[in-house]
């Protein structure tokens, strides 16, 4: 079992940058492919980012290339989302993700959830 546990959101104006950041513990947390999936109102959750346990392998959906950079530094227990040029319609809650059974990009695919962060953008 493997819990997930997500800070650093919060509202920031647009054009600015969040960091988000999401520590991994359990039994095999340092093991583990990580990722990000949102969910903003009305809306379906959607793929973020993804990142391979080595770093080596990441994934982006297409709204998040160029603008928001996953990594997990040096503890493979950790992952961060660094998202800069932030715009209004990137506010949703935020939750860190691990453990993909296939596809990154199918929400129903990972196995462990964090229970989110909201990000708020204003205008």
């Amino acid at each position: 079992q493997v819990q997930l546990g997500e800070f650093g959101g919060g509202l920031v104006q647009a054009g600015g940058s969040l960091r988000l950041s999401c520590v991994a513990s359990g039994r095999t947390a340092n093991q583990n492919t990580m990722g990000w999936f949102r969910q903003a109102p009305g809306k379906e959750r959607e793929f973020v980012a993804g990142i391979s346990p080595s770093g080596i392998t990441t994934d982006y959906a297409d709204f998040a290339k160029g603008r928001f950079t996953i990594s997990n530094g040096n503890a493979k227990n950790m992952v961060y989302l660094e998202m800069n040029s932030l715009r209004p319609d990137d506010t949703a809650v935020y939750y860190c993700v691990a453990s993909p059974a296939g596809r990154w990009d199918s929400a129903l695919g990972w196995k462990y959830w964090g229970q989110g962060t909201q990000v708020t953008v204003s205008s």
